[in-house]
């Protein structure tokens, strides 16, 4: 039973706790200060794993600038600019669709940034996923917050940025970062994250975390189950496996996050929830399916 069976299924549970995380923390921090705070703890945690394990760092700088950068938009940019939003008013419906999105702007940028094309049948996996999550989310989307969504451009055009970046970063990952240790290039990616964080974190919040037990346990979960765990195989992921493949897990985020939040908060599994989610995971299959005529890379 090796780790690239399980990875996908603990990859997503990992990661769908952010959005958890992310409605706890803005109760007690600013978006930029807590995200500044969990990067600097997880680039010391990595240096830490790094020591211990023997981990190799890069021996050029060109290998460290590419690392560095690629932060910037994996983490910098992306969680920073989605936890704004987020803290700004953005419904969790909207959000969601917008997250939804990345799959799609992955397959269209992929064949012009890393010459990965799709089969017809990844195609349509990419379609099911989106429509899957539409149906999941619509229940969320006629709520009456969701009538004063249009007064929030700015947060919304953060949020789109948010995920072009993201999206940006992870083919950029694929096509510049193959080799190397992901450890090391973990570590050297919370660097580049800082360099966005820290600056807003100054300006805009004065440093504004008020040390409760939830915030510290926000941040602790922040750090070892979402830095270092979902992240380490995100990366693990994008290495092993076509961008576009690993891309298609988001589509997986709005469900679990649905059935997260009805065990933690009591919110109902509703009958779209259900059969959005038995769609993504139909599209998620498709898209992940490996057949003997793919294109090489």
């Amino acid at each position: 039973m090796s780790l690239d069976k399980f990875a996908p299924a603990i990859f997503v549970v990992l990661w769908s706790t952010g959005w958890i995380v992310a409605k706890y923390a803005s109760l007690h921090s600013g978006p930029f200060t807590f995200l500044m705070i969990r990067y600097s703890l997880s680039a010391l945690a990595f240096v830490l794993l790094c020591s211990v394990t023997g981990a190799r760092w890069p021996r050029d700088w060109s290998s460290v600038f590419r690392a560095v950068y690629s932060g910037i938009f994996l983490h910098g940019i992306y969680l920073g600019g989605l936890w704004w939003a987020i803290a700004q008013g953005v419904p969790a419906g909207m959000a969601g669709i917008i997250a939804a999105l990345q799959p799609l702007m992955t397959a269209m940028a992929a064949p012009f940034l890393v010459g990965e094309r799709l089969q017809p049948v990844q195609r349509l996996g990419l379609l099911l996923g989106f429509i899957g999550i539409a149906i999941a989310i619509s229940p969320k989307l006629l709520t009456p917050e969701t009538a004063n969504l249009w007064q929030a451009v700015v947060p919304l055009a953060v949020n789109l940025l948010a995920m072009a970046s993201v999206t940006y970063g992870t083919l950029y990952q694929k096509r510049y970062l193959q080799t190397g240790d992901l450890r090391t290039i973990a570590t050297l990616q919370y660097v580049g994250a800082l360099i966005v964080t820290v600056p807003l974190a100054f300006i805009f919040e004065g440093l504004h975390f008020d040390g409760t037990q939830t915030a510290i346990l926000s941040l602790l979960w922040s750090v070892f189950g979402l830095s270092m765990g979902g992240v380490g195989l995100l990366l693990y992921l994008i290495r092993r496996g076509q961008v576009s493949r690993a891309a298609s897990l988001i589509y997986l985020m709005p469900p679990a996050v649905a059935i997260e939040a009805a065990i933690a908060f009591g919110e109902p599994l509703t009958l779209p929830i259900i059969i959005g989610t038995a769609v993504v995971v139909i599209g998620v299959y498709l898209t992940n399916r490996r057949t003997a005529d793919v294109v090489p890379e």
